[in-house]
């Protein structure tokens, strides 16, 4: 059952100390009000901006000017009826302004993101599946249309037989202007048989930005004994832990585990191009061993986390500063 979500949200995630010039685009209700008409109203050229909030051309042009400058915006100049105008549309369905301790220009060269399973923002998944917390089941199971329960955000077990699910990262690298030396992924792993069995192949492929960038056939679904992380409510008969695995494109192809698994090339998957990176992970229609799929997060399985993007960047030497 095909269930999509709106999958064409861009969201953009700055630190409250290094997006300065971000902050100051959005520092004037001017510009607030330019910002929430492209978004509602889609690309508008200055003299309908002007028109629509009663505000002079010279005033919509300066500030338009601005929230070019700091990327809030994007234009495009295109032939007029007299000449040329300037078409403006929006960048960002949503900005994200962190004032914690995560320091996006840390001395080291990963930049480390953890995305819940529940944030997935496509799925297509098919029976037997469904979703729980560290505290219950999450609607009903084998249930399709509960995979768009606003409590999947609780969602630290998914489980599904065909399918997919897709997440979007942000793509921090591009707000550093850095380059991308590797991409990393890492999850908890099985495959999905009512009940457990060991002994049941399935084929979990990975797609980054679109592109197969490999599959990795997991031997069974195992319940022999309780996950470290399972809540004791959770039957013994269900779903126990997985096994951690991690993709690794790079700029000569896709590792699995440090062993190449695909020809697939950072270069494929286009990362300067988009302020995100999409993840989807399933089972694909043509695989050979279509055993299904559960995914541990926290509080599930042997290993405490959820999704986990890692971005290797390539940073310029500090002024003043030796080459290694």
């Amino acid at each position: 059952m095909d269930l999509p979500l709106k999958n064409n949200r861009n969201f953009l995630t700055i630190n409250a100390e290094d997006g300065l010039e971000v902050l100051k685009g959005l520092s004037s209700p001017v510009r607030i009000s330019i910002l929430k008409l492209l978004h509602s109203r889609g690309p508008l050229n200055v003299n309908e901006i002007s028109d629509v909030l009663s505000l002079p051309q010279s005033t919509v042009a300066t500030n338009v000017q601005v929230l070019e400058g700091c990327d809030l915006i994007r234009t495009e100049t295109v032939k007029a009826t007299k000449g040329q105008q300037k078409i403006c549309a929006a960048r960002f369905d949503e900005i994200v302004v962190r004032f914690d301790d995560y320091d996006l220009k840390t001395r080291s060269n990963v930049i480390e993101l953890s995305m819940p399973l529940g944030l997935y923002t496509n799925c297509n998944v098919s029976p037997p599946c469904g979703l729980c917390s560290s505290e219950a089941v999450i609607g009903l199971l084998d249930v399709p249309d509960f995979f768009l329960d606003p409590d999947r955000m609780k969602a630290g077990l998914i489980w599904f037989e065909r399918g997919h699910v897709e997440y979007k990262f942000p793509n921090n690298a591009k707000i550093l202007q850095a380059e991308i030396e590797a991409l990393e992924f890492s999850m908890e792993l099985s495959s999905e048989v009512p009940g457990t069995d060991a002994n049941w192949p399935s084929d979990v492929s990975v797609w980054v930005n679109d592109v197969l960038v490999g599959t990795w056939t997991s031997p069974g679904d195992f319940g022999d004994k309780r996950g470290i992380y399972t809540p004791r409510w959770w039957k013994l008969e269900g779903s126990q832990y997985g096994h951690l695995k991690t993709w690794k494109i790079t700029d000569d192809g896709t590792y699995l585990d440090s062993e190449r698994t695909s020809d697939v090339t950072l270069d494929q998957l286009h990362l300067a191009e988009h302020h995100s990176i999409r993840l989807r992970v399933g089972i694909d229609e043509h695989a050979e061993h279509p055993g299904g799929l559960n995914i541990f997060g926290k509080g599930f399985g042997n290993h405490d986390q959820d999704i986990i993007l890692r971005l290797h960047i390539r940073r310029e030497p500090e002024r003043g500063s030796a080459p290694a």
